[in-house]
């Protein structure tokens, strides 16, 4: 089982993390030579400051100002614009083929700022919603491409403090702190065995609070992720619902959403 996160970053950190990233990408892009070349450049730069001993780590400076000059690297005010617009395009539920009406936006409103599970999504959509909403999320699956989909998403936009991504799937990963809702996919249940998916849900709802909702998206086509029947007899004491439409723009989906009772 592998957990990857990273605590929640200032604008300020994560535009330096950018300019450092680009400096070193333009490092990695260019011959031998031409770093030489910068080299002798920050030299020549650093020796007309006589005030100044020419030690490694003012020379590697240099070298970084001289790259980032040639970038033309946007200022923080600029980055800082740019990247709250582009975390204002995430937070859309249309920006991932979501209706605004649909169950996983009315979860996205209903538990800002608080914890959501998410098991199972094949796409990397309904993690960043959720994240560029408030919420802070937990994403399991054991798919590559999922991770890496995911990271490369919430980095975009400075949403990684906000993702936990756990390689493991509902039949070997127990909660580890309370949940305020649960979005699972529909592979993420029917390919589990009858006891462990028992299990699972059992655990689920034992980590849910008060309040809490838990939302079965059907699988494609109109295919559930398990019988309906099985599902109300799971959550016996849960406020029930189905409503037809998926998480997404989907009509053939059947989405089961409980909520549990308030004590």
């Amino acid at each position: 089982m592998r957990y990857m996160s990273q605590r929640p970053r200032s604008l300020r950190y994560e535009y330096e993390l950018f300019v450092e990233r680009e400096i070193e990408n333009y490092k990695e892009s260019i011959p031998r030579h031409a770093i030489l070349k910068i080299g002798d450049d920050a030299v020549q730069s650093l020796s007309s400051q006589a005030q100044l001993a020419l030690t490694e780590i003012l020379l590697c400076a240099e070298v970084d100002r001289i790259i980032r000059g040639r970038l033309r690297l946007p200022s923080f005010a600029t980055w800082r614009k740019r990247r709250l617009k582009a975390l204002r395009e995430f937070s859309r539920p249309e920006r991932w083929g979501l209706r605004p009406d649909s169950a996983l936006t009315r979860t996205a409103l209903s538990v800002a700022e608080g914890h959501v599970l998410v098991a199972g999504a094949s796409e990397e959509g309904t993690t960043i919603y959720l994240a560029a909403n408030g919420c802070a999320v937990t994403a399991l699956d054991t798919t590559e491409d999922v991770l890496e989909r995911v990271l490369n998403a919430a980095a975009e936009v400075g949403l990684t403090g906000r993702v936990r991504f756990v390689g493991a799937d509902l039949s070997n990963w127990s909660p580890d702190r309370p949940l305020n809702a649960v979005v699972v996919a529909a592979a993420a249940l029917s390919g589990l065995s009858i006891v462990d998916r028992a299990r699972a849900i059992e655990l689920l709802q034992q980590a849910t609070t008060a309040g809490g909702l838990h939302v079965v998206e059907g699988g494609a086509d109109g295919e559930e992720a398990l019988p309906l029947e099985e599902l109300r007899a799971s959550y016996h004491g849960w406020d029930i619902t189905v409503e037809r439409g998926g998480l997404g723009a989907g009509i053939g989906r059947e989405t089961f959403l409980a909520r549990k009772e308030v004590a």
